[in-house]
This record gives structure tokens, sequence and C-alpha cells, in this order.
């Protein structure tokens, strides 16, 4: 049964035995809750219950159509909830737990609240490393879905105070255990028999999916229909209007930079591609927050983790 929803604050807590416990409990009465992983912050519910899936769309505002990520505590559980193929074991083997999602086709016997797929045969799971994450799983025993703790379309969260000051009293609790590692939602990939289709890349690049699998990596179309978490043209966007590829600051802009360059934040001085992919939300958090009225980003080369960097920065420009 869903508590009633009355006018309440939402508090953050440590991460700790009690408070696990606490979040565990309110799984099971059909709350959602914010929770880290190593990609982003997440707000997760029971993936079974379809009030508890209900609850996630109303409290992030987002569009039904929109299906969600179910994580699991173990390969058990996820081989109980969709029919793994050759393809797509041998990628659950090398990248899990970690940050890749596999769409694949869900058991019919799943128990997964038909939200979750969002009217599609295919669900899309994935086996977080985090170990808060992981707990919850265990602790509340069920499969968790957890889309990013954040209003939709906005910038996701890799701090509890970002879970904070987007969905401040849309739910109760949110689990703080510091800021995310990897910083960028998971890589989402449909594996098949002749190749692996991408369809939302992240940590895990397609270099690394194709090196594993021994089959080539396509990316998907970009006006196919949404499959998977993702793949709406406007996501991750800030409130201020976003201009790329900039060099340089022009009047009222917060400029992110990258490497060795005059800006109000830099990414990573050293041309890190991970540190500036752990740093891109928080900056632009920060440069939401700012008295400027329009952010400027410099441009980040298109390789490795940097095309899941500019995925979103298009997404947050568009």
């Amino acid at each position: 049964m869903t508590i009633a929803h009355s006018a309440f604050s939402t508090k953050i807590c440590h991460y700790g035995a009690e408070s696990l416990r606490e979040a565990a409990l309110l799984i099971r009465a059909g709350e959602p809750v914010a929770v880290p992983t190593e990609t982003v912050y997440g707000l997760a519910a029971d993936a079974t219950d379809s009030n508890a899936v209900a609850a996630i769309y109303s409290a992030k505002g987002r569009p039904s159509f929109n299906p969600l990520i179910v994580h699991v505590a173990d390969r058990a559980m996820a081989e109980s909830l969709a029919h793994f193929s050759p393809q797509a074991a041998k990628l659950a083997d090398r990248f899990w737990p970690g940050a890749l999602t596999l769409v694949l086709p869900a058991q019919d016997d799943s128990g997964l609240s038909p939200l979750v797929m969002a009217g599609l045969p295919t669900v899309a799971i994935r086996l977080p490393a985090h170990p808060a994450m992981r707990a919850l799983i265990r602790e509340s025993g069920r499969p968790l879905a957890a889309p990013s703790a954040n209003r939709s379309g906005s910038i996701s969260p890799t701090r509890a105070e970002h879970v904070l000051a987007s969905l401040n009293g849309k739910i109760r609790m949110i689990l703080d255990e510091g800021p995310t590692s990897e910083g960028l939602e998971s890589t989402i990939a449909a594996p098949r028999a002749d190749g692996i289709r991408l369809l939302r890349p992240g940590p895990v690049t397609a270099a690394m999916l194709e090196e594993a699998s021994g089959l080539p990596v396509v990316a998907g179309k970009a006006d196919a229909a949404i499959e998977a978490p993702g793949q709406m043209a406007s996501h991750y966007a800030p409130s201020k209007p976003v201009r790329l590829h900039a060099l340089k600051a022009e009047k009222d802009e917060y400029l992110i930079g990258f490497g060795l360059m005059p800006c109000h934040f830099n990414l990573s001085p050293d041309t890190d591609l991970h540190e500036a992919a752990a740093q891109l939300f928080t900056a632009l958090h920060l440069a939401d927050a700012s008295a400027a009225s329009r952010i400027a980003v410099a441009p980040i080369p298109e390789e490795g983790i940097g095309v899941a960097i500019n995925d979103r920065l298009r997404r947050a420009a568009a």
C-alpha cells in the first residue's frame, strides 16, 4: 500500500545501516527513495509495484512513454527478469557490476510493472557497482526501477544536494554517500547476434563494447522511437540557454572550460576526459545557479567518453 502524499520536507540521511533499513521500509511501502549509484543519484522504487513506479513518474514529472532502468543486486535476479542471449551474457560478464545497461526481452513471468517498460516488450536492466544501491536492493528484496533523481529533463544529480534542490517535497528521503564517481548516466546497449546497438553513450564506450563482444557497434538512429532512457532530444537541461564549442565567454555567460583557458569552472585543466565526465553535471548545476543569464561550454574531443559528454551537452543545449 502506498503512503498518502501529504505535504512534507525531504530529509537527507547519511548512508549507513539505520538509514538503509529506513529506506528499505519506504521502498516496501511503495515510496520512492533517492540513492547514489556510481553514475548519478537514482530515484528508486519497487519495479514490481505499479503504484510505486507511478510515484517515480509523478515525482519527476516524467512522461510515461519514457521507460525506466531496472537495477538488480546480482546476475540471478537479472536473469529472472530478462532473457540473456549469448551476446548479452558476454557483455554482462565483462561489464557487470558497472555502468552498462542492457536492453533485453523481458521474461513473461518477470513480475515487473508494465509501467517500467512503457509498453515495450524489452526491459532496460543494470547491475550497479555502487554498494549503497546494491544494499538497498537486497534490504528491500525488490528489483528497483531508478531513473535519475531530478525533475524530468533537467540537470542530472551527482550529489545529494542536487537531488534536494530538484525534488524537495516530492520524496521523503535521500540516501547520501557523497558525489558519484562516474558523473554520467550508464551506457545503454541492445545486443543482437550480428551487432550491438548503442542507444545511449556513457562510461562504457563503443570501443569497449566492440572489444568485449567481437561485434560491430552501431549508434541508434536519432529520429527513432524511444526505446530506452536518455533518448529525448532535449534532456539534462539547465534553465538557461547553452552555447557549445565556446572558446571564450561572451557578455552575461558562465563559461565551463576544458584544458588551460580562462573560465568560471574547468572540467579538467589537464584535458582528462574521465575527470571532465565526473565534473560535468556539477559544472552545469553551478552555472545554472550563477548570476549569469547564459551558459557557454568549451569544445570537448569526440573520443572515448567524450562522445557521452557531448551527447549530454547537445541535449542540454537543444
